[in-house]
């Protein structure tokens, strides 16, 4: 790929950070205080926007309802896009509440999971407002115990539920639905695995497409195949982007295992470039989001981090040459195809990203300019140090 095209790519790469990313939040045991996090909504909205003016590819913010709620979403769309951004996916909370101890949509209780649902669906309406495509779905749905409840009937109702809220879902919209090995449910997630997200959306409808969390797998499981097979069957959504150590760390993408991160873009590259219309079209729409809750770094510049990790990881993609990558594939010469495969990750695209930037008036090191910029310590000034506690935020 010449030095034109590759740079007509990277002007395409677009990633979506989470407003929650901006506040103080942290692991359910503790949430450390933050100087100059953000304190509501529209703060996150100006931190993020200081993210996108320093890199260039992270032109929209999630939401998180309630976290982020407000009586006029209108008017936060106009006042996000006043200040370069739009408004992203919107993720919806049924996992707080003390009714949902034993579930929100797969509760055994009727009451309960109308509620849950009655939820989803304000965050439809939430979309419309917004101008959001996608709706992000996790649940917290489970049980802790072998005969607690009918499995079957848990997986009954949390479909019942999806296909109302793909019904109800606006033109040109979407659901994506994340799934997660384990926890906060110890003995049975009712949506545990790719699999599982993968059957739901196919039966409930085409506007359902399953999204990949990195953190939400077991040790050793190869994420970039599932990523494939998703991509391949026209049903890939979204992303997380995350890493973790353990489980679900939450921790900046692309530091625990770079070059996992990187055979994802490898993927994602060939599919975009596939000839089936399908596949590449599929890729195209790829929703890319960060889901992380910074506890011990500072909340802006772990972002940008955590956005130029994604563009180093696409940039040594697209370098991939896939002439002779296919090439070694076809005659089965197996250390020479990982050669080409790996040659590619090998590659310092750190000055080529400069380039990038220089060429189109941006900082050429993102993190030095914001350091340098004193925004840190002004947000410091201005915000304080909220007060903080354990786990997740908590509705005011």
């Amino acid at each position: 790929m010449n030095t034109d095209d590759l740079f007509a790519a990277l002007d395409r790469q677009r990633i979506e950070t989470p407003s929650w990313g901006y506040g103080n939040s942290g692991t359910r045991f503790k949430t450390f205080a933050a100087p100059g996090a953000a304190r509501d909504v529209h703060e996150k909205i100006e931190d993020a926007a200081e993210v996108h003016r320093l890199t260039g590819v992270a032109p929209s913010v999630a939401l998180h309802i309630p976290w982020d709620e407000v009586s006029d979403y209108a008017e936060l769309r106009r006042f996000a896009e006043r200040r370069g951004v739009t408004l992203g996916a919107i993720n919806p909370n049924v996992f707080q509440d003390d009714e949902y101890r034993l579930g929100s949509v797969t509760h055994p209780d009727p009451a309960v999971r109308e509620k849950a649902l009655a939820h989803l669906l304000e965050c439809v309406e939430i979309m419309r407002e917004t101008g959001s495509r996608d709706l992000s779905l996790w649940f917290a749905d489970g049980t802790n115990y072998a005969g607690q409840d009918d499995l079957r009937a848990r997986k009954r109702r949390l479909r019942d539920a999806l296909r109302v809220v793909h019904d109800a879902l606006p033109d040109g919209a979407r659901m994506l639905l994340e799934y997660k090995l384990f926890e906060p449910a110890f003995y049975a997630t009712d949506s545990f695995d790719w699999g599982a997200a993968l059957a739901h959306c196919v039966a409930v409808g085409e506007k359902a497409q399953v999204l990949v969390d990195l953190g939400h797998h077991a040790q050793s499981v190869n994420i970039e195949q599932i990523v494939a097979f998703l991509l391949d069957e026209g049903r890939l959504g979204g992303f997380h982007f995350n890493a973790r150590r353990y489980a679900d760390d939450d921790l900046i993408v692309g530091t625990t295992n770079p070059f996992e991160l990187y055979c994802i873009y490898a993927e994602l590259v060939a599919a975009e470039q596939d000839a089936d219309d399908t596949v590449s079209g599929t890729a195209r729409n790829v929703a890319y989001m960060i889901d992380q809750s910074h506890n011990i770094e500072p909340k802006v510049e772990a972002m940008i981090q955590s956005v130029l990790n994604c563009q180093e990881a696409y940039a040594k993609a697209l370098l991939i040459d896939r002439e002779r990558l296919a090439e070694a594939q076809s005659r089965g010469d197996v250390l020479e195809a990982h050669r080409v495969f790996t040659d590619a990750f090998r590659t310092d695209v750190r000055p080529l990203l400069r380039d990038w930037r220089r060429e189109r008036g941006l900082p050429e090191e993102p993190i030095h300019a914001h350091r340098a910029s004193g925004y840190q310590e002004k947000v410091a000034r201005e915000r304080g140090t909220a007060a903080a506690g354990g786990g997740f935020p908590v509705k005011r």
